[in-house]
């Protein structure tokens, strides 16, 4: 059976995206996708390898778009702007598509060299903004993991309603990614 004239990856994974960022990551179903296409769900066999695959290609989707997204809040930046750059860029996605970010979430299996590599290009950008600090090797592994439980946990957070007081949301970010570039500076001159 051929592919269905018009139908491509491309808008496949998009209209997933749109779906899970509007109903949950976990929500997301052949079923529900073949109806926001307008297509019978077996034609989506042609694309994908059922909701496993679905959700395996949304995955490296989301990661590829939020590589973008940090890439781009860095260009031309180094040092503390830079890094104040990314931490927003990173959960601003979170705020934007919330259900693709949900679907990065997802550690990738030691022998999928495809999203392992995907996760690997996120880590490289951030090592590389944090090499403006002299950090290095395991040095750098540690503090990107720490950045990464900081925004993560400041997205979490946000997307679960977990910050009820009236305050400024952005203001509290950049309160904390501030607290962790002073612990960058005092640590790592």
């Amino acid at each position: 059976m051929s592919p269905r004239i018009g139908l491509h990856e491309e808008l496949l994974l998009q209209t997933a995206a749109e779906l899970a960022d509007e109903h949950g990551f976990e929500a997301v179903t052949l079923a529900m996708l073949a109806q926001k296409l307008g297509i019978r769900p077996p034609s989506l066999y042609n694309h994908v390898d059922g909701l496993s695959g679905l959700r395996y290609k949304l995955a490296l989707h989301g990661l590829s778009l939020l590589y973008d997204c940090m890439s781009e809040g860095v260009a031309g930046l180094k040092g503390d702007a830079a890094l104040y750059s990314l931490g927003r860029a990173y959960v601003e996605f979170a705020r934007r598509h919330p259900g693709l970010y949900e679907a990065t979430l997802r550690a990738p299996r030691q022998e999928d060299t495809h999203a392992a590599r995907k996760a690997g290009e996120i880590v490289g950008l951030v090592v590389g903004v944090l090499g403006a600090y002299g950090l290095k090797g395991d040095d750098a592994l540690h503090a990107t993991r720490g950045l990464h439980s900081l925004i993560h946990g400041f997205a979490s957070l946000e997307q679960h309603g977990g910050f009820g007081l009236p305050l400024d949301i952005n203001e509290s970010l950049q309160l904390l990614l501030a607290a962790f570039i002073a612990g960058i500076h005092r640590y790592h001159r």
